[in-house]
């Protein structure tokens, strides 16, 4: 039987987590180590996080620091006599010292092909390069990020339709699925780690609100990449004309098409609306258009373009109003390590 600690906070977590937990035949959780309760909705109740909420529905001890690097985090993680700890979106560095506590090591789960996109955002990655195919990765854990070698890989193909919630819930499945292959074989010395090819490592920095404005002077297939990888969060926006009531209010983009360009209006500045009806606000990019069909103004509910234009004039001509973006780290960006 192997004992795992599990570590994880996000979501993906508890998926992962809840898998594991049905292979009682190899594997035995003794304890759970999670980010502790946070604030949430209009009343900032402390809600635990989906790991915490799910041991503590079937009895699975659970720890929730605020630094898991201190002694007194590491005597209780050490006193749970781990053989591996399996970590899953976590959100803490990890000390050698605590990477040191299992005997077969710590086994990441990451939702990319490493070594490529390592970093908080690997997924919005993916879809924002047009990648065709992404994946996960069970990794042995040193001190960098998301640098140890590698135990096993499960690849899917990126399908058109692809948004940052339907790829993430393929990817939480389908690391479930690796990690209950790779524990077994990790403890009984049938697998080898590989260590990452440091020529083709790239990083997915972690994801700002702001990162969704869309720059209509950017190509349609960057607007459309944008619309699936920040879909549902932090969702694409623009803000209303100016002159128009509402103008300056923020207006969440939720889905779109690519819409042909009409030769005569070639030469029409990015952002212009050149149609408002009930098929789509159609409005110009750097070199095409693209056809909103789903929206939702800051403060209203999500709407179909049809619903949301009654008792509202968007005139052909007015322009959706782009300011200047902040300088800082681009969300999403490729390095080499030498």
């Amino acid at each position: 039987m192997i004992r795992v600690v599990f570590m994880g906070s996000a979501d993906l977590s508890a998926t992962i987590l809840e898998r594991l937990t049905r292979e009682r035949d190899t594997v035995r959780v003794v304890g759970c180590v999670t980010q502790p309760d946070k604030p949430a909705g209009r009343s900032k109740r402390l809600t635990p996080c989906a790991c915490k909420a799910f041991v503590d529905a079937v009895g699975i001890p659970c720890l929730t620091p605020e630094k898991v690097n201190t002694p007194e985090s590491l005597a209780q993680i050490a006193a749970w006599l781990p053989d591996v700890i399996v970590v899953v979106a976590y959100g803490q560095f990890l000390s050698r010292r605590l990477l040191d506590i299992p005997t077969l090591g710590c086994i990441n789960i990451h939702l990319s092909l490493l070594p490529r996109y390592r970093g908080a955002s690997p997924i919005h990655a993916a879809l924002l390069h047009g990648d065709a195919v992404t994946g996960a990765t069970a990794m042995l854990m040193d001190e960098g990020m998301d640098s140890g070698p590698i135990l096993d890989t499960v690849e899917t193909p990126i399908r058109d339709d692809d948004t940052l919630e339907s790829l993430h819930d393929r990817l939480a499945d389908l690391g479930a699925d690796l990690l209950v292959r790779v524990l077994p074989r990790w403890a009984y010395f049938k697998i080898r780690a590989t260590p990452q090819d440091p020529a083709q490592v790239t990083m997915a920095y972690k994801i700002r609100k702001a990162d969704g404005l869309l720059h209509w002077t950017d190509p349609t297939a960057l607007d459309l990449r944008k619309l699936r990888a920040y879909t549902p969060w932090p969702s694409c926006f623009t803000y209303m004309p100016q002159g128009t009531r509402e103008a300056g209010r923020m207006l969440k983009i939720l889905a779109a098409t690519a819409e042909p360009l009409p030769i005569d209006q070639a030469d029409i500045p990015p952002g212009t609306i050149l149609s408002a009806d009930k098929g789509g606000i159609v409005v110009k990019t750097a070199d095409g258009a693209l056809r909103l069909l789903r929206v939702q103004l800051e403060g209203g509910k999500p709407m179909d373009v049809a619903a949301w234009l009654c008792g509202r004039a968007l005139a052909p001509g007015e322009v959706f109003h782009t300011p200047p973006a902040p300088v800082a780290k681009p969300p999403v960006a490729f390095s080499r390590e030498s």
